[in-house]
């Protein structure tokens, strides 16, 4: 993983860039994300009651999508600014759930900058488009305009 100077990012921007590892959502994640969250919802955690329904199995949530957005944000081959102290998310424009993530399915995520600018001195604001893609399938677990600011 590269880092950049400020202008060097923004010079990026519109660029996008795909993680290579892929990262299996098994039963057991899935199970954890439940309990984390109290969501047991019978696709999510009843195999047998999940094959009935068009899922044909149990599914991840969307919530336990969106919330890989860290662990495969850090798999994408994304330059980083040089100098980073800290880093928050700042918040989201927009998520759209398009497919779903099947339990053993590989996801990896791939990221697109839409915008980096300097709020404030040493405080930049990375707008990003990021999908979550399903291993094999045409259409993306997820995509988010996500908003995140890094401190130098």
């Amino acid at each position: 993983m590269s880092t950049v100077s400020l202008e060097e990012l923004q010079a990026r921007v519109g660029e996008e860039f795909v993680g290579s590892e892929w990262t299996t959502v098994d039963q057991a994640m899935i199970d954890k994300f439940a309990d984390a969250t109290g969501d047991h919802q019978f696709i999510h955690v009843d195999p047998d009651r999940a094959a009935l329904t068009p899922f044909g199995g149990t599914i991840a949530h969307g919530f336990l999508t969106l919330s890989l957005m860290p662990l495969l944000n850090g798999k994408v081959d994304l330059p980083r600014l040089d100098g980073i102290r800290m880093g928050v998310n700042y918040g989201g424009n927009k998520v759209r759930f398009l497919a779903p993530v099947r339990s053993g399915k590989r996801v990896r995520g791939r990221n697109r900058l839409i915008a980096v600018e300097e709020k404030r001195p040493g405080q930049i604001q990375i707008t990003s488009e990021f999908a979550v893609e399903i291993e094999g399938e045409d259409k993306p677990a997820m995509i988010a305009e996500w908003i995140s600011q890094v401190f130098i």
